[in-house]
């Protein structure tokens, strides 16, 4: 039965990290097909469903992790995941007026290269028991870059949007109400500022000795 429950377990990672891998191929193709032909402002049009169904099913990773499924801690994952929803969902989705800046296309970019090389490289580890060593290299490497753009981006969009948010009072419960609680989503997202002053750089240093144990024990094997 042991057998019979990892075959299962790695038929669904197999399948899971393909799936998520052709939807963040498909971001990034119509991502550079929309800004070359017709420049950054039309990317988030071009990108909408594709990127809200590919991170969204992003949370799936949280609860393999809750359920044991995959060894990555869920301290680590939730961070990241939860950051990426609140910038499709709560700000992009939220506020169109964000939309056709040009933070949207380096976000974009960013993000879908990451998970391309993330994603094939787990989906290969679950399909073959192994994945390329160049593929090891990029995965383990690309962040160098890839990261640093990704979190300014994040951080810029929603800087851009804090207007709009404080404008349009989107997301505000004022008092009184029936259930006695406010909530001012314009603070929320500012304090998210913040928040990404000391989290980006401790999860960017997490990462690079990700980086060095994963290159260490592949050039030892």
């Amino acid at each position: 039965m042991a057998g019979v429950g990892s075959a299962v377990r790695r038929l669904y990672l197999a399948v899971y990290n393909w799936v998520v891998f052709v939807g963040w191929a498909q971001v990034l193709y119509y991502a550079v097909t929309a800004l070359l032909g017709g420049g950054h402002e039309g990317v988030y049009a071009a990108v909408e469903r594709p990127l809200q169904l590919a991170q969204t099913a992003a949370v799936m990773e949280i609860l393999h992790g809750l359920v044991g499924l995959v060894r990555s801690p869920v301290a680590a994952t939730l961070p990241q995941i939860g950051s990426r929803l609140f910038l499709t969902w709560g700000i992009l989705w939220s506020f169109p007026e964000t939309q056709s800046h040009i933070l949207v296309t380096s976000l974009v970019i960013s993000w879908s290269i990451t998970e391309i090389i993330r994603y094939s490289f787990f989906g290969l580890k679950e399909t073959l028991g192994f994945a390329p060593s160049w593929l090891l290299w990029l995965r383990y490497s690309t962040f160098l870059i890839l990261y640093p753009t990704g979190i300014l981006s994040e951080v810029g969009l929603i800087y851009i949007a804090l207007p709009y948010i404080k404008v349009s009072e989107k997301y505000l419960v004022k008092m009184p109400n029936k259930w006695n609680f406010s909530f001012d989503y314009f603070y929320t997202c500012a304090i998210a500022i913040g928040v990404y002053v000391p989290g980006g750089p401790h999860m960017f240093t997490y990462m690079l000795a990700q980086r060095k144990k994963a290159l260490s024990k592949a050039k030892t094997t």
